[in-house]
Order: C-alpha cells, then structure tokens, then sequence
C-alpha cells in the first residue's frame, strides 16, 4: 500500500464541496393532504359535488350531507400507500450508508462512505461492502460477491489487468468493484471514479423514481366507466330540463329531478366495495404468503398475460448444489451411492475446502465450496467432526493462475495426504495414475479421453465442474504426480415446485420469461428443465439488446423467452417491449438490479426472505415463502377476484340505469319522479351495496379460472355478454317499478270509475298522499326486485335451482338487511318522515314481492334460452 498516496484532505474536502455528498438523492414524498386531494378530484365527485350544492341550494340538507359523507369516505378509502418508489430509494440510501477504509496523504484512515469522492483510494478486504464504484489498481485473490446488482449466482473472481471492449457488460467488468457488492475473498485496492447517483445502484435509483404508477386495467377500466356515466348524466339532465321546460314545470322541480338523476345514474357504493373486495383480496392472499403492498395489484395479477422471473433465487434454488458425479470411468447415481465405495471423492472434495456448515444449518464461505460439504453432509459426513480425525497441516490456496487448491492432511493410521481439487484441464496435466474401483495404475490417453468427454458433457448442461486428484507422502503440497480419482458437476438447480407452476401458466395462456444476469448456457439450461425454453435461437444476450431499437425488441419479443446477462437498464427494456404488444406484465426478482424492472412492471414481485429492501420496496407483491408457486396461486385468486369485481359493477350498474330509466320514462310521460333523491340513495348505499360486497366474496367463482385465457389489456368490463346483462335486467327493474309507482293511481281510478288516460293519472299524483304512497312502493319494489336480482348475478350460466344459496351466507345477510331496512323506512315514523313515505299494508308487500321476483323469472328464462342453443 505504501505505493499509494491517495489524495490530500484539502482536495478531498474541495471535490466534496464540488460533486456533493456520496449518497442518494432524496425524493421529496406526497403529503396526506395531496393523496387525499388526489381521490377527491375526479369526475363522479364532480357531479356529486353539483348535486351538493343544488341540494344546498333547495334547502335539502339532509341529502347534501349524505351525498358530502358519501365523497368523503370514498376518499379516504381510496388513499392507498404510493410512496413505493421513495420507499425504494430510501432503502438503497440505507444500504449505501457505510464506512470505507481509504488512503489519504499517504496515511491509511476509515471515513464515512458518504465523505468519499472521486480519485480516493478505497482498501478492500473480505467481508467489507464496496462504499462507491472504484476501477481495481491492485488484486489478490479478490472475489466479489455481485448477486444482488448483476443476479450472478457465485462470486466473481477480479483482475485489475481485465481490458473492456464497449459490448462488455457490467457483470463481465473484472476490472471494476461496484457500489454495494461485497468482498467474500482476498482483498484489493480500488480508485473511486464514481459516487452517489452517479454509480451503477444510483443509476437503478434514478431509474426506480423515475418510473410512474400506471393504473391497473380495473382501474383504467373504472375510470372509462365513470367518464361515460358522467357524461351520459350531463346529457340525460339536460334532455330531461328541455322536456321539463316544454312541459312548463318550475325550475325548482327541475332541479330536484336533475339531482335524482345524478344521484340515480352515479354508483357512489362501487369504489368503496370495490375498494373493500380487494382489501379482503388482499387477506386472502396473505393466507397464501402473498403481501399485496399495492392494492389494485391485486385483481392486476389476474391479468397478467406475461410473468417474467429472475432466475437466480427465484426459479432456482439460489444455493450451489452437486448434481452429477463421475468415478470409475463412469457417472454415479447419486440417489443410490455407496458413501464407502466413493468415500475418497466425498472426502477429498469436503476437505479440500474452506467453507464449512453451522449447527444451525448457516454456510459460511464460497457458495462453490460450500456445495461441496454439503454435497458430504448429505451422505452422513460432517466436515467438523472429520476434520478431527483427519487434520489439515499444510496448504496451497486457490489461484486463478492454476485454478488449483490442494490441502495436505494426517490419516488416522499416521499417513499423509494430499487432496487437490480445481479445473479438470489443470488437473490432468499434473496426473500421472488414476484409481479405478480401488486399483490405482497409471493414467492413459483412453482414460484422459473419457474424463474429458464427461467433462464437456457436464459443461454442456452449464454444469460447474470440479475435479479432485491425491497423492499419498506430500507434505510439501506437491501438485505434480497426482492420482486421478474423479469429478462432479454444480449448478444451481431449477426449484422441483417451478416446473408444475409453469405447466398451469401455459394452461392459463401466461407465458413465463426468464430474465438474468447469468451466462446464456447457464440460463438455458435451467430454461429448458423447467419447460420455459427448448432452442438457443429463444435466448439473447444484453450486448445483442443494445444493438436492438425498441420496435425491433417489440416485433421480437413475443418469440423469446430467455434475456441472459442483461443489465438494469436491460430489465426495463424488456419488460417494455412486452407492454408495448398490449400485454400485461409482471416482473419477480429479489436484487437490486431488478428494482427498476419490478417498478415498471405492471405488477412487480419480490421475494420477502432472499429479497433486498430495495427490490422489496420496488414490488407491489412480497412472497413471504420465496416460492414461484405462490406467484401461480396469487394469480388464480387475482382472476376469481376480477370476477367478482365484475359481477358486482354488472350489478350495480343495472341497479343504476334502471333508476334513471325510471325517472326519465316517467318525467318524459309528464308524471312526478316516482324516487326521491333520498330514495336512490338508500337503495344505492344499502340495497345496492351489501348485495354488491357478497358478491365480490362469492365462494363460487369459477374451478376452472385457470385454463381460460387471460383477459386483454384494456378489456372492457363489459366483454362476454356485459351490455346483455346490464341492458336486460336494468329494463326488466325499470318495469316492475314503474307498474309499483302506478299502480295506485290505476288503482284508484278504477274504483272511480274514470278512464285511464295519461291525464288523469296526471292529475290523480297532484294528491300528495297518492304521491307518496306511489312513491313509497315505486321505492320498496325497486329495492326488493335489485335483491332478487343479486342472488341471480351469482351465476348467470346456471339455474337458480342448482345454487348452493348457504355457501354464500353474506348474500343471505345482505339480503335480511335489505328487507328490514326497507320494513324500517315504511313502519318507523321518524323514517317514514325522512324518506317522505307512507306505512305498507300486507296486500301491498305482497304485491311488490311478487313483481320483484321478474329478475329471477328473466334469469331462468335466458339460462335455458342458453341451454337449448348449446344442445
């Protein structure tokens, strides 16, 4: 180190002054008030916000308190966390706050990482965090663990002698030690040549901020949905004050009907069920160790159509594992292997090793090395309890120069041996004899040939492959003269549960995307065990992206399922390109380098015990088990839930077009309004909304959810026979209440024996009793007919008399409430006051349960309409 000046105080302290802090700039957050505005400003509250003040206007304050409640609980229901991409960046702040050892007038001194500046002298050593992005002046044996930033799945040997060319990638940059990463091995010397967001995890900072929230497709859908019911409210407003003005009605009229018809056209229940469905979405989802930070993320996942995977962690094991073996000139069945007869190789491999396994299961060391003690571990041999009987008293440690390790140990009848293990073509050239099924001789060109060709076999398969030769009487750890003995081949394998996951995702039309920082054959192969990727021609590589524009990559990407040693950068490209073909796409990973992809997917999800803090911070979703199978079981749940969604939005708006079609069928015939604005409220708020909430938790969704396609982007909520229903059930609600307003003035002018002209019945409503107790049943029968309707909107495909009706004991509950509520505003005097009603007879309960009842008579009608077509 003495060769090292390193730069004075005084210019560190200067540069400081000049570039800043070597830290993470800070995003400045929403307040509560702004999220709050944020919900408040929108177009249905606009109209309830004109239906207020006309209220306020006409001296109605009890319906403006309503209707102002009602704005307000939407709101603050509807404030859901969006802070993610600051919890994101606060995370990467937390991980970059460090000390760093540096060189400074020549003087070696620990500084604060955030002190550093570019030209500083950073000494690394095992163990230690890298504190800025440093180019290597000086290596010894230097591994770096790089996982997290490039999704490398074992450590990276440096050279400080590496030379770039412009397609070397940043996982391939021997020659530099990023910000973050951290030192597993030897130790190195490092000038600073970038800080703060100027290096490679700043750069994902940046790009994490700078990736906006998109709305989920409910959302977007809500959203077109309120926008046309606005705009069909200002329409239906203005037809309805022209016909009132011909008609020579007051004004004040007028302006009681408009707000009855805003009030009826708008579905002020929806967003807060919706809002409680996918809350309750949200639990259920927990229960299958899914935590859904973001909650339009959860009917989102439904959607995907794309689900793009990490692959380090996430569709493997994240853990170094041996799987093939090769002794005795041939490969060793690894379930049945004699531990005796192969106990050299086991042994050899152990011991030839410096990593080792804690009591409680932790490894500590190379995840290379320690694959191998848990390769013996598996077949009863404890290195700490061998390494007693069989001592180390000499050593000659890795080097990238030889590719060699050889350890010399004391047998327990006195002998000395040696083990060396390292690179197979290394090791043949120091081999003279090999062992045989116990018999040692001397090597041959036949043998080196087999070793050779299983050799290239297991890399073939993107195996790590290791061999391990002996020498007996080598104190000294000669590595010449050596007794080949045999190999065996690692890899972090697939996880077995992926493969079945994969399976259900192409059954569901979801094609899985393998996206990592790994090498090509690597990812290929575990690809291709896993059922994602079967040709080379599948996979492309981050150099070969940079040279692509975005169309290209677009026109391409549907016929590609494997991105290897892609960047950040890469990562967001890719999962553009997808969106970009009008998919849905969510993104898995657990690294820091998958935070920007994970945020601008449309669905981000990470992994809760092997994730960062960033990319955990980065997702809407966080499996608390690692596993991808969750991620299939969180999209099944997502699917049944848009389902539900579906069903009571198709409810809620046939419960609303029927109310306008009330109120303007009747202001257009020359009637009074036959609801109150108080009226559609109630039936709204309670009526609607209970039957609403038990059908967005309807245990019978679909069993078969998974072998349908996945909805498209953009699809409206009214595809596969939405407009049937809600233009069907809407009409025959409309019906029924209109007969129940008219009923007691046709009522009463047969019993006067008066015709039945359109003016007569006009002129009969001037009697405000009659009014009121037309309105009273035009209210009760609509409110009645909406619960019927409800218990059908279960299943539109199936006859009511092969509904299980007590699996669903919400919508039994909503439908008791909705009767007594309507029991209570026509038999308690003070609500009978309120809601301007009058008490019902038996007859005429009667009467209205019987024409509320067409809903259900309809729902049989088109089921078997339906049956007889498919027959």
């Amino acid at each position: 180190m003495a060769k090292f000046k390193g730069l004075t105080q005084a210019e560190a302290e200067k540069r400081l002054l000049e570039n800043g802090r070597n830290c993470l700039k800070e995003e400045k957050q929403k307040t509560l008030l702004q999220m709050f505005l944020a919900q408040i400003l929108n177009f249905t509250n606009a109209i309830l916000g004109a239906a207020i003040i006309i209220s306020i206007i006409l001296h109605d304050y009890g319906e403006a308190v309503i209707m102002l409640v009602i704005v307000i609980a939407n709101a603050v229901i509807g404030v859901v966390q969006e802070g993610k991409a600051q919890r994101a960046l606060d995370a990467l702040k937390k991980m970059s706050v460090l000390k760093a050892t540096v060189i400074r007038d020549g003087e070696t001194k620990e500084i604060s990482s955030e002190e550093l500046v570019v030209g500083d002298i950073v000494v690394l050593e095992a163990g230690k965090q890298v504190p800025a992005d440093l180019k290597l002046l000086e290596t010894a044996r230097l591994m770096m663990d790089e996982k997290a930033l490039t999704g490398e799945s074992v450590p990276v040997e440096k050279d400080e002698n590496f030379v770039p060319d412009e397609k070397t990638g940043i996982g391939d940059r021997l020659d530099l030690a990023y910000m973050t990463t951290v030192v597993t091995f030897g130790r190195g010397i490092g000038e600073v040549v970038h800080t703060g967001m100027d290096t490679q995890i700043g750069k994902i900072a940046d790009m994490v901020g700078q990736e906006k929230e998109k709305p989920s497709p409910l959302q977007k859908g809500m959203n077109e949905l309120s926008r046309i019911l606005g705009i069909a409210v200002i329409i239906i407003c203005a037809v309805v004050f022209l016909i009132g003005m011909i008609q020579g009605r007051e004004v004040l009229e007028l302006l009681m009907t408009a707000v009855s018809l805003a009030v009826a056209a708008i579905p002020e229940g929806i967003p807060t069920i919706v809002t409680i469905v996918l809350a309750l979405g949200m639990q259920r989802m927990a229960k299958i160790n899914a935590i859904v930070k973001n909650m339009p993320a959860v009917e989102t996942l439904g959607a995907v159509s794309y689900v793009c995977s990490d692959k380090t962690g996430t569709l493997t094991q994240n853990k170094m594992t041996v799987v093939k073996a090769f002794e005795n000139g041939d490969y060793i069945d690894l379930e049945t292997l004699d531990k005796e007869k192969h106990d050299t190789l086991i042994k050899g491999l152990m011991l030839c090793n410096d990593a080792s396994i804690a009591s409680d299961g932790t490894e500590v060391g190379d995840p290379t090395e320690t694959a191998l003690v848990a390769f013996a571990k598996r077949y009863g041999i404890e290195k700490s309890v061998t390494e007693k009987s069989v001592p180390r008293i000499n050593e000659k440690a890795f080097d990238s120069d030889r590719k060699l390790m050889t350890t010399v140990h004391t047998t327990e009848d006195g002998k000395i041996i040696s083990y060396t293990k390292g690179s197979t073509d290394e090791l043949l050239m120091r081999c003279t004899h090999i062992r045989v099924n116990g018999t040692v001789r001397e090597i041959t060109n036949e043998d080196m040939a087999l070793i050779s060709n299983a050799m290239s076999e297991m890399s073939f398969e993107a195996l790590r492959v290791l061999s391990l030769a002996v020498r007996e009487d080598n104190k000294d750890a000669v590595e010449q003269g050596l007794t080949y003995i045999g190999m065996i081949g690692m890899i972090d394998p697939e996880r077995p549960e992926v493969v079945e996951s994969i399976k259900t995702f192409k059954r569901a039309g979801i094609k899985t995307v393998m996206i990592t920082g790994d090498h090509k054959d690597t990812a290929l192969a575990i690809a291709k065990k896993l059922g994602i990727a079967e040709r080379p021609d599948e996979c492309v590589m981050g150099h070969e992206l940079d040279e692509m524009s975005d169309e290209e990559l677009r026109n391409r990407v549907s016929g590609l399922s494997i991105f290897a040693r892609v960047s950040p950068e890469h990562k967001v490209k890719i999962v553009k390109a997808i969106q970009a073909n009008n998919n849905i796409a969510s993104m898995t990973g657990d690294g820091v380098n998958d935070a920007p992809s994970l945020k601008a997917a449309d669905v981000g999800v990470a992994m809760g015990i092997t994730g960062t803090d960033v990319a955990k911070g980065a997702a809407d979703i966080v499996l608390q088990d690692d596993k991808f199978t969750t991620i299939e079981k969180a999209v099944k749940e997502g699917r049944n839930i848009y389902e539900n969604v579906k069903k009571s939005i198709l409810f809620a708006l046939s419960s609303n077009i029927s109310e306008v079609v009330v109120m303007f069928a009747a202001i257009a015939a020359g009637f009074a309004a036959p609801l109150k604005a108080v009226h559609i409220l109630w039936v709204n708020l309670l009526t609607d909304s209970l039957p609403c909430f038990a059908l967005g938790v309807d245990p019978n969704s679909s069993s078969d959810v998974m072998n349908k396609k996945p909805r498209k982007n953009g699809e409206s909520i009214f595809a596969d026979g939405g407009y049937f229903k809600v233009g069907l059930y809407s009409v025959i609600i409309a019906i029924v209440t209109l007969i129940a307003f008219l009923y007691t003035p046709i009522k009463e002018l047969s019993t006067a024996g008066t015709g039945f002209s359109l003016k007569n019945i006009i002129d009969i409503f001037s009697d405000k009793q009659i009014l009121m107790q037309s309105q009273t049943l035009a209210f009760c029968t609509l409110a009645v007919s909406e619960l019927f309707h409800a218990i059908g909107m279960r299943d539109t495909e199936t006859s009511l008399f092969k509904f299980n009706h007590l699996d669903n004991k919400i919508m039994i509950l909503a439908f008791a409430v909705g009767i007594l509520g309507q029991l209570a505003v026509t038999e308690i005097p003070f609500l009978r006051t309120i809601f301007g009603t009058v008490r019902m007879t038996g007859s005429m309960w009667g009467f209205v349960l019987i024409i509320s009842l067409m809903p259900l008579v309809a729902h049989e009608i088109v089921v078997l309409v339906k049956k007889i077509k498919k027959a």
